[in-house]
């Protein structure tokens, strides 16, 4: 990886009742916002262990949280602002500004443990090997990894953010664009108490140490054994 290559990771500061709010409503909004933040930093461990290229956190509100610069501090990350009223446009100035030069950028969140460094090598290797884009679709019809080596504001206008074809919408925008995509295999995030239950009951033999160990926190916050 060279100087030419970017990930960056969007995250919300980690403050009771403003994330994990549908997992907050069964297990407590305190205990919703400490799965966020083990969630945000098993995803900042697993990105500068795998990773040789700069890693970008953009912080939402802003990057005056403290916990933003504990990060920082840890990771050696570069702090900006997420800018847009919402995802589509936060999205979009975060691909114009990395972009602007050229090069090739990933973008992630933090609700996906399964997302390993393997994921995150395969991305910019299709994007290295001449794609314009690259997606890792999420179960929920969304995507948890989107790729570019270019950059249109059109894959991010008129999106219905909260909706089931958010990724069917991109490809499609992607096809009209006639750009050379690849869609990596499907994952899931953690966005529901269902969602937070199936992690938990994985066989956790067959997982990575890291995991296993993010797992187990996860357990004790929820109250199971």
């Amino acid at each position: 990886m060279g100087a030419r290559e970017r990930l960056i990771i969007f995250a919300k500061a980690p403050c009771p009742g403003q994330v994990k709010t549908r997992l907050g409503a069964c297990v407590g909004m305190p205990q919703a916002a400490r799965i966020h933040r083990l969630l945000t930093l098993h995803t900042l461990e697993t990105a500068s262990r795998h990773l040789t290229c700069p890693i970008e956190l953009w912080c939402a509100p802003g990057t005056q949280n403290r916990f933003f610069r504990a990060c920082r501090r840890r990771h050696a990350l570069t702090l900006r602002t997420q800018r847009g009223k919402d995802l589509g446009e936060r999205m979009a100035h975060a691909f114009a500004s990395t972009l602007e030069e050229g090069g090739r950028a990933v973008l992630i969140g933090t609700d996906c443990p399964l997302l390993e460094g393997a994921h995150l090598q395969q991305a910019f290797d299709s994007l290295t090997q001449g794609h314009d884009a690259v997606l890792t679709p999420a179960e929920d019809g969304g995507y948890v990894l989107i790729g570019l080596s270019r950059y249109s504001p059109r894959l991010f206008e008129d999106i219905p953010w909260s909706g089931a074809s958010v990724c069917q919408d991109t490809l499609l925008r992607l096809e009209n664009l006639r750009w050379r995509w690849r869609v990596l295999d499907r994952l899931w995030d953690i966005d529901t108490p269902r969602d937070l239950h199936r992690l938990l009951t994985l066989e956790s033999a067959s997982l990575p140490r890291r995991l296993r160990q993010l797992i187990a926190s996860l357990r004790a916050i929820a109250g199971q054994p």
